[in-house]
């Protein structure tokens, strides 16, 4: 695996290059960075030229400075790695906030997205309640910090927690890096998107669902919601997963991607 970095509006962007053929773009959610795709990348590398970038403020990636940030902004920073990779078109695959970010691409770009994945993640604008949880949320960051903030919160993207100790406190370890104000960044980014289900209606090639019958950030009522827009839907109900099936269910995400990956767009 190549590490590389790119120089986007004055801040430096880093990002991973495995394996060599199609191109993959994997994008990670909120409070992760770009090795939560680890297993997947390992599972995939062999067949597909993959890239997998640690968003701005997560991982080795410094922190957009602008104010108000949107998931456009974040979609630039995608579109310049794959421009600085000479890659016109690719399939990417975002998982929760990741997918947020996937959609907006899709919307802006269109063209450039083959076929794409919402691995836990919702075309969905947040519901009042879910701004004002996010609000507490900032709150609580502030006052308690990212540390405390990960600890009450990162247990809950898991089934079985009592399984996957391990896994959560590998998270936790990785979450300890992230500054307030980049945890900050994503929530009012996510809180200001709007409902982007008319890129799920209008978008003609395939589009991935992978769905966590027991995900508490992503409701599976919701997630069920959105599975008959897509003229294209190919749909997948992990039955022993909440939020987390690349780590909960790792065989059969990779095989779920690995079967997407191969249908022709």
């Amino acid at each position: 695996m190549e590490s590389k970095t790119i120089i986007h509006n004055n801040t430096e962007i880093y990002y991973r290059i495995a394996g060599s053929g199609k191109p993959v773009m994997l994008v990670h959610g909120f409070g992760e960075d770009g090795s939560i795709w680890q297993n997947q990348i390992e599972h995939l590398q062999k067949n597909y030229l993959l890239i997998v970038p640690d968003l701005p403020g997560s991982g080795h990636s410094e922190l957009l400075s602008k104010n108000n940030v949107t998931m456009d902004d974040y979609v630039e920073v995608l579109k310049a790695i794959l421009e600085q990779e000479n890659i016109q078109t690719c399939t990417m695959l975002g998982h929760s906030m990741g997918g947020y970010i996937t959609l907006a691409f899709v919307e802006k770009y269109p063209h450039s997205i083959s076929k794409f994945g919402l691995i836990h993640s919702s075309a969905f604008a947040d519901s009042q309640a879910k701004i004002e949880a996010r609000k507490k949320g900032i709150e609580f960051i502030k006052t308690h910090g990212v540390n405390e903030f990960l600890k009450q919160t990162t247990p809950n993207l898991f089934y079985n927690k009592a399984l996957f100790k391990k896994e959560i406190y590998t998270l936790l370890e990785k979450g300890s890096h992230f500054s307030d104000e980049a945890l900050i960044q994503y929530y009012k980014a996510m809180m200001a998107r709007p409902d982007r289900t008319e890129v799920l209606k209008t978008f003609d090639n395939p589009i991935l669902l992978i769905i966590g019958q027991h995900d508490k950030a992503i409701p599976f009522t919701d997630s069920m919601q959105q599975t008959y827009l897509p003229s294209n839907a190919y749909v997948h109900i992990l039955r022993n997963s909440a939020h987390m099936g690349m780590l909960e269910e790792t065989n059969k995400v990779n095989l779920l991607i690995s079967e997407f990956l191969q249908f022709s767009s």
